[in-house]
């Protein structure tokens, strides 16, 4: 670990690790428990598809990234209120067009798309300080939020028709959380890659739906996943040589099988 901890990229890696892992996992916890898995995988390629834009015009694959994410996030709900859309139909439209633009836009790169490619894949080795610094405002945005409005997400999360019936704003709540979403997606995209981006987010909160029913516990639980299947996976890959984003995923996958195993809810199953 000493040897590990000498290299400043490694540390950097590391505190990106522990901050991204955690925001991921417990902004997962949104997309498990509404069952919107294939909004936050529209998201993912639309953060993926406005940064490699972005890449294209000469722009900050930040930007575009933002830009793409929170667009999608923006489009998805009133496509999904419409009559003649059913949110499955809403998604999959944005999702389809996203990934269109994802693949023109790296397809139009210039010269060897080194850039570009590396988005795909991520790059948690090579996180800037501004990278940290973001991800550490947003993930004291996401703590912020779920202090402020507890309440509210756990009726919501819990209880949809009676939360609105109570006069509880599911919409705003539903739409902040798209917001919040977007924004991790953006902002993570760079170190873990628009192919593996969405699984961080997604398998801790698994993870830790199976070990908890309190909901203020599964947020914890995800978010303690998310780090330590970063800094487990970052370490892995160092020792071993294999990549970083792929070494994390299956670090996740492997506590999840072990959560699993060990839940407590097989019993009642």
């Amino acid at each position: 670990m000493d040897t590990f901890l000498s290299y400043g990229f490694l540390v950097k890696a590391l505190w990106m690790g522990v901050i991204g892992g955690a925001t991921c996992g417990a902004v997962g916890v949104f997309v498990v428990l509404w069952r919107i898995s294939f909004v936050g995988v529209c998201i993912a390629h639309a953060a993926f598809a406005g940064a490699l834009i972005a890449l294209w015009l000469g722009a900050p694959p930040l930007a575009g990234g933002l830009t793409g994410s929170l667009g999608a996030a923006a489009m998805i709900g009133p496509l999904a209120d419409r009559p003649t859309f059913s949110p499955d139909t809403a998604v999959g439209v944005i999702f389809s067009v996203m990934l269109s633009l994802a693949m023109l836009a790296l397809g139009f790169l210039p010269g060897a798309k080194t850039e570009g490619l590396g988005l795909i894949w991520g790059s948690l080795l090579t996180v800037s300080p501004l990278d940290l610094w973001l991800m550490g405002g947003m993930a004291m945005a996401l703590l912020c939020f779920l202090w402020l409005f507890f309440k509210e997400i756990q009726a919501t999360l819990g209880q949809r028709q009676a939360a609105m019936a109570a006069g509880i704003p599911v919409r705003g709540i539903y739409y902040a959380s798209l917001i919040i979403l977007g924004m991790v997606v953006a902002i993570a995209l760079k170190a873990i890659g628009g192919l593996l981006i969405y699984s961080l987010i997604l398998i801790p909160a698994v993870s830790a739906l199976q070990l908890t029913y309190r909901l203020d516990t599964m947020f914890v639980l995800a978010a303690a996943t998310g780090a330590v299947s970063s800094v487990f996976g970052l370490w892995l890959s160092f020792h071993l040589g294999i990549p970083t984003g792929a070494a994390i995923i299956l670090t996740a996958a492997g506590l999840l099988l072990l959560a699993v195993l060990v839940s407590p809810k097989r019993a009642t199953a």
